[in-house]
């Protein structure tokens, strides 16, 4: 038997061992900083308007967030930040962020925390 046979065929933490003694010649680098992921832009946003539409959805309850004035990139970010921040589902329609559910009360620390300046929040 070699030494082929000893060793699995792929084992992906083989990048994680390490020898006390010997020099790892690709070390492993760290990901980003635990605070940059979700962190406020570098822009700050003046308003935002938050409401509620059950309108030509079956009467399922949508959260949209409206004029934020954001590039197609920084929206497709904001609503990733946005979905995983409230743990919910969504989409971009337009200009607006389309997030499944009523997430009128979490939403508006959570724009704060990004950089918009006022939140208004539609009742209805």
């Amino acid at each position: 038997m070699t030494d082929d046979r000893k060793t699995p065929f792929h084992n992906p933490f083989s990048v994680l061992k390490r020898d006390a003694g010997s020099e790892d010649p690709a070390p492993i680098t760290p990901g980003p900083a635990a605070g940059t992921a979700r962190s406020p832009a570098s822009r700050v946003i003046p308003r935002a308007v938050v409401r509620l539409e059950r309108t030509g959805r079956g009467g399922k309850e949508v959260t949209v967030v409206e004029h934020l004035n954001l590039s197609a990139t920084e929206r497709d970010q904001w609503l990733k930040a946005l979905k995983a921040a409230l743990g919910c589902g969504g989409s971009v329609e337009g200009d607006a962020l389309v997030i499944q559910g009523d997430q009128r009360k979490r939403l508006p620390g959570i724009l704060a925390a990004r950089g918009v300046k006022k939140v208004t929040v539609a009742q209805g």
